[in-house]
C-alpha cells in the first residue's frame, strides 16, 4: 500500500510526499522482518508477497520519482527533445530492483548480510537525491545525463556481488566487532539526519556502501 501511494504522489509531482511514503514502507519492511525473526514465523507465500511489495515500494516508486525529476530539470537547448524520451529510462531501475529481489529469495548467503545493495537503501538514496538536492539538480543543463549514469550505476550495485552489512543482530553485546560498527553507523545516521534532514539520507547510503566495502570484504 505504501508503495502505491508513493507512486501516485510521484506522478503528481509531489515527490516529498512520495519519499515520505517510501520511508513509511521501509519502516514496515524493517519491522515485519524483525517481527518474523523474533517470533520465528515464516512461510514461502509470505516471502514472495514481501518481495512483490518491495518491488512496488523500493523499485517502481523511486523510479517514478526519478521519472518526474527528469521531466522537469533543465536540458541543453539542442537536446530539449530528449525530455520526451529520456525520463522513461528511470524505469530501468525498477527492473533491476525486481531482479535483485528475485536473486535475494534464491541466495542462501544473505541470512545475516546482503550481497549487492538492498532495494530499500537504493530507494531512500534516490528519494533523498530528488527531494533534498533540488538546487544541485538545477545547477547544470547536463544534470539529466548525470542522473541517468548514476541510476545505471546504482542499478548495477543492486545486482552486484558486493557484500554489505545488515542491521541484524544475533546478540546485542559490544564484544562483537560488527555490532560496534552497526551501533556507530546508527549513531552517525541519527546525527546526520538531525543536521541535514532529507539531504542526509543520500550521504548515509554512500557511507553505508563505503563501510560495507571496508568491513565486509570476502
Amino acid at each position: 500500500m505504501s508503495g502505491c501511494i508513493a507512486i501516485t504522489f510521484a506522478f503528481q509531482g509531489q515527490i516529498k510526499w512520495a519519499l515520505a511514503w517510501i520511508v513509511i514502507g521501509a519502516a514496515f519492511d524493517f519491522f515485519d522482518g524483525m517481527s518474523a525473526r523474533l517470533l520465528k514465523v515464516s512461510s514461502p507465500i509470505g516471502k514472495e508477497l514481501d518481495s512483490l511489495a518491495d518491488v512496488v515500494t523500493f523499485g517502481v516508486a523511486p523510479s517514478t520519482m526519478l521519472f518526474y525529476t527528469l521531466k522537469v530539470v533543465e536540458y541543453p537547448a539542442v537536446l530539449e527533445g530528449a525530455r520526451e524520451i529520456l525520463p522513461y529510462a528511470a524505469f530501468v531501475m525498477a527492473a533491476f530492483s525486481a531482479l535483485r529481489l528475485a536473486k535475494f529469495n534464491l541466495d542462501e548467503r544473505q541470512a545475516m548480510g546482503f550481497i549487492g545493495m538492498p532495494t530499500p537503501a537504493n530507494a531512500l538514496f534516490w528519494g533523498s537525491v530528488t527531494v533534498g538536492y533540488t538546487g544541485l539538480l538545477a545547477s547544470s543543463d547536463f544534470m539529466p545525463f548525470f542522473l541517468i549514469a548514476l541510476m545505471l550505476f546504482t542499478s548495477w550495485l543492486l545486482i552486484s556481488e558486493m557484500p554489505m552489512f545488515a542491521l541484524k543482530f544475533k546478540h546485542w553485546g559490544i564484544k562483537d566487532r560488527m555490532n560496534i560498527i552497526k551501533y556507530a553507523f546508527v549513531a552517525f545516521c541519527a546525527v546526520a539526519l538531525c543536521i541535514a534532514q532529507v539531504a542526509a539520507i543520500a550521504v548515509i547510503i554512500i557511507m553505508y556502501i563505503i563501510i560495507s566495502l571496508a568491513v565486509c570484504r570476502k
